[in-house]
């Protein structure tokens, strides 16, 4: 009884701590929650070696292995400052008010091909990297007329679970929980013409297809290639970009070529190659908001590869993000 008291008391405090925190950014003037969001993101470089490391390997898989210590400790601090920043924004998100959102998003390319698969009834998959300001942009295309259904696992305790789903509704996201039946869920949005968004860069639930990813073999989720080879919506691999200044930044690349011409298996890897080729090209335009400070990669699993000796700085963490595959997580931390 008193373990299970514990753990009950430990999991209300985790959900008041969320909840007070995300009630403290919302009421708090922007200013002041930006200083505090720039504070604890320097916080985190200072204490988070582990999760320094991996950043590191994953830049210099982005940007050259040539890229010296200092520049890495200098995109690093970047890095964790914005991360500190989007936590900031999707707390404050359910809070601003629509003509906020929209005088602060703009779409440098690629509109067009959400509005023509939207128009085609097909249905239109948004392949998103752990990158930018997503929710700021599902939020922006709710107030176009197109809202957008995710995935998100489960946490706990469900009160904190339940209150970040409330979150995300009041942007107008429609959030399915990961389970057995979110894939019927998202195909029936699909073969209605609706919108999905997932989250791909990431294979966690290890059900991944292999595909080269930053020059190096690993892999990644099926979910979009699959759903859209199944429905025959439109995949466009999409960032929302923090910047310039209080801004918001999106580019919507081309449709993927997933068309059938084989075995599904055959074409589910290759469309997901398709897909991988461009979040690169997505992450690479800004490396220091890529979220990504857990390993990634089969290498990453290797104990050599996580001396205190090797040429990155930190060593080997483990991630307590619960963001599943192709999914939009309520946590997508450390």
């Amino acid at each position: 009884m008193d373990g299970s008291r514990t753990s009950d008391a430990r999991a209300l405090a985790t959900y008041l701590i969320y909840r007070g925190l995300g009630t403290a950014m919302q009421r708090l003037p922007e200013t002041v929650a930006t200083g505090a969001a720039a504070v604890v993101g320097m916080g985190l470089t200072t204490v988070r070696r582990q999760s320094r490391a991996f950043y590191g390997r994953n830049l210099r898989r982005v940007l050259g292995a040539d890229l010296s210590d200092a520049e890495v400790r200098a995109w690093t601090r970047r890095a964790f400052l914005n991360y500190a920043r989007y936590w900031l924004e999707g707390a404050r998100l359910p809070a601003v008010d629509a003509q906020v959102i929209e005088a602060r998003m703009m779409v440098e390319s690629g509109y067009e091909h959400l509005v023509a698969g939207m128009a085609a009834g097909r249905g239109v998959i948004l392949a998103l990297p752990h990158l930018g300001r997503w929710e700021w942009g599902g939020a922006w295309l709710n107030l176009q007329g197109y809202p957008m259904t995710a995935v998100a696992e489960p946490v706990d305790p469900p009160k904190l679970y339940d209150w970040f789903v409330s979150q995300r509704q009041a942007l107008g996201l429609t959030i399915v929980p990961l389970g057995a039946d979110a894939g019927g869920v998202l195909l029936r949005t699909l073969r209605d013409g609706g919108l999905v968004g997932l989250l791909c860069d990431r294979d966690i639930v290890g059900n991944g297809v292999e595909v080269e990813f930053f020059g190096e073999r690993t892999t990644l989720p099926p979910g979009p290639a699959t759903l859209a080879l199944r429905t025959g919506a439109l995949i466009l691999p999409t960032a929302v970009y923090g910047g310039p200044g209080r801004d918001h930044t999106a580019v919507i690349m081309p449709p993927v070529d997933s068309d059938r011409t084989g075995r599904l298996r055959a074409d589910v890897t290759r469309v997901t190659q398709l897909v991988a080729h461009d979040l690169e090209r997505l992450i690479r335009r800004a490396p220091d908001q890529w979220y990504l400070f857990q390993p990634n990669w089969p290498s990453d699993h290797r104990p050599s590869d996580h001396r205190p000796s090797d040429h990155r700085p930190g060593a080997n963490d483990g991630s307590t993000a619960s963001a599943k595959a192709g999914s939009a997580s309520p946590d997508d931390g450390f």
